[in-house]
């Protein structure tokens, strides 16, 4: 039977939030013979990495270097739930490859659902200087380890399309190595490994499907890891339509991990179907969450404008799932943009304590 067939969410971890201490439970008490602690984080929470497999091509994997990007940690849980009550399948992939496996890299961003970590350090941007406490463990294990490949895996807004039309559910990159985005030896690996989950995903979510821009960026994780000769492949996990909770990224994003490792072990550092990379479509930045469109404002002259919304995420204290703040953030012609939501408010005028919404404050105003 397909993975995507047998697909099987965590019942540990059912929402999308992930309080690290309960992470670390799990991986105690669950997969003890495969963890080894690899550091700590500012605030000293435990690091682990899982390794898994005997083969013979070595992969270096990791989540939630942004904290608040909780998608890869859950595809990897949900993976491993899937192989406990299908050995086989788990036998078959690690027999012919090894993973590494860095859990939660930013334990302290993670638990304040917050991108960076707990000095505001962004540690996909700190391969140079190595601020961070938490980014070096990474690095060191990169330069050391004698990877043959790394899945360098992220979460991106919901910003983002493939055509205008339907949400970026999955990105992927081969992030450059120079400022000219040359098409190296090393890039073409990792094409080759996302040309091969592209096609999978392509058939299970048409037309959702994307590749991120590929500008360089000097101090960037997977630019550097690239220029080293490492191959290393980004996902992004994006929106899933009417899905702000991910459930359905969560799922593709389980199935996109396998997949990928499945490419992988049957590469073996080939390149072969590289150019296929460049069929997908590059990610359109085009979507807000909400358009409400034509808004008439009470003013003393003719004013009648658009007002876009993005939901800003946040964590409350006490609380095990996050929750969605709208958040004004552009007013005035939004035409070059498309909202998952468009709210037509012709002859409707705005009602709020103010006259006028007011950027990146909350949207607490009433159309009527």
């Amino acid at each position: 039977m397909e993975f995507e067939n047998l697909y099987k969410k965590n019942p540990v971890f059912p929402q999308r939030y992930i309080a690290p201490a309960s992470l670390e439970k799990f991986l105690q008490e669950n997969l003890s013979d495969y963890i080894s602690l690899i550091g700590t984080s500012y605030l000293g929470k435990n690091i682990y990495k899982a390794h898994f497999g005997t083969g013979n091509v070595k992969v270096l994997a990791w989540s939630q270097m942004h904290g608040n990007e909780s998608n890869a940690t859950l595809a990897m849980l949900d993976m491993i739930e899937i192989f406990k009550e299908h050995p086989p399948l788990q036998d078959e992939l690690f027999a012919q490859i090894q993973l590494d496996f860095v859990f939660m890299l930013n334990p302290d961003g993670s638990e304040r659902w917050t991108r960076r970590n707990a000095l505001d350090i962004d540690m996909n941007r700190d391969y140079i200087k190595e601020s961070s406490k938490e980014f070096p463990l990474l690095k060191h294990l990169a330069m050391h380890g004698n990877y043959d490949y790394a899945l360098n895996l992220h979460e991106q807004r919901t910003l983002f399309s493939t055509d205008g039309i339907h949400p970026a559910t999955l990105s992927f990159l081969s992030p450059s190595e120079n400022v000219d985005r040359e098409v190296t030896e090393t890039r073409k690996k990792s094409m080759a490994v996302i040309a091969k989950v592209a096609a999978v995903m392509q058939k299970l979510i048409p037309n959702q499907i994307a590749r991120y821009n590929d500008e360089f960026y000097p101090t960037s994780t997977g630019d550097n890891f690239t220029r080293m000769g490492l191959p290393t492949i980004l996902y992004e996990g994006g929106h899933f339509p009417d899905d702000y909770l991910r459930n359905g990224t969560r799922k593709n994003y389980t199935i996109a991990l396998y997949y990928g490792l499945k490419a992988i072990a049957e590469l073996k550092n080939s390149v072969e179907g590289w150019t296929e990379y460049f069929d997908l479509p590059e990610n359109k930045e085009d979507h807000y969450d909400i358009i409400y469109r034509n808004v008439k404002l009470n003013t003393d002259f003719p004013c009648v404008l658009d007002i876009a919304v993005q939901y800003r995420e946040i964590i409350r204290e006490g609380d095990d799932e996050i929750s969605f703040v709208p958040i004004v953030v552009e007013v005035g012609d939004c035409g070059r943009k498309k909202g998952w939501k468009e709210i037509e408010c012709t002859g409707k005028s705005f009602k709020c304590d103010r006259k006028f919404p007011k950027l990146d404050a909350e949207a607490d105003f009433e159309i009527v």
